[in-house]
């Protein structure tokens, strides 16, 4: 057994247990590694082992990756810049980091001429981080998602969120954030948020999707 395997392996039986912890099935978690920084013979294991999304924080270095394993799916996981945002329509299968009105008619109009689909996550911020981490906050999302409009070409996921380490109630907060714009939208939001030292926490309040990198794949190069 590689140490790879062995990370796989305890990962997936800390989800199993915050599952079952929670009262939920572990079909409705998924585990995103983050693949920054990490060289593609690891990602390749990981796809062995059954893993296909893997989650980029720099869009040059998951474009590279995604030109390199076409038959994997990488999804933005770090800020987008506008004048990337070309690049990651071409190369990503997600953008997780939508956070402003002006990018949300930047990838309308790219994804119009590309003739691409894009699903797309709103990174909300609920504790004033913006400044240090990206995202919108609540009072900002109505504008933006007007600025999506319904396109189908960038059909909206959920929200990724970011919390601030420590904080109790965080993940409780997305939670009810969520809860309160499926019913203003009519639809349903998935919710990422949870990494590897808090992912149970982030599981019993709601998580869809976990995202982890240095205890999926070990030390960064």
């Amino acid at each position: 057994m590689t140490e790879q395997t062995d990370r796989i392996l305890r990962l997936g039986a800390r989800i199993r247990a915050a599952c079952e912890a929670a009262g939920r099935e572990i079909s409705t978690v998924e585990l995103l590694p983050i693949s920054k920084r990490q060289p593609l013979e690891r990602i390749r294991e990981a796809a062995e082992h059954g893993f296909a999304r893997f989650g980029e924080n720099y869009v040059q270095e998951g474009a590279a990756k995604a030109q390199a394993a076409p038959h994997l799916a990488f999804v933005l996981t770090g800020p987008l810049q506008r004048n990337k945002a070309k690049t990651a329509l071409q190369h990503f299968r997600e953008v997780m980091t939508l956070d402003r009105p002006e990018l949300a008619t930047r990838l309308r109009s790219l994804a119009a001429e590309l003739d691409v689909i894009c699903p797309v996550w709103i990174q909300l911020d609920l504790w004033n981080e913006a400044t240090k981490l990206g995202g919108c906050p609540e009072a900002g999302l109505d504008p933006l998602i007007q600025a999506l409009g319904h396109d189908p070409r960038l059909p909206l996921q959920g929200f990724m969120v970011l919390p601030p380490p420590g904080d109790s109630q965080a993940f409780a907060a997305a939670a009810l954030a969520r809860a309160r714009w499926q019913d203003r939208l009519g639809q349903p939001l998935r919710l990422s948020m949870g990494m590897s030292d808090d992912l149970e926490e982030a599981i019993q309040a709601g998580s869809d999707q976990v995202r982890i990198g240095t205890d999926f794949f070990g030390s960064r190069i």
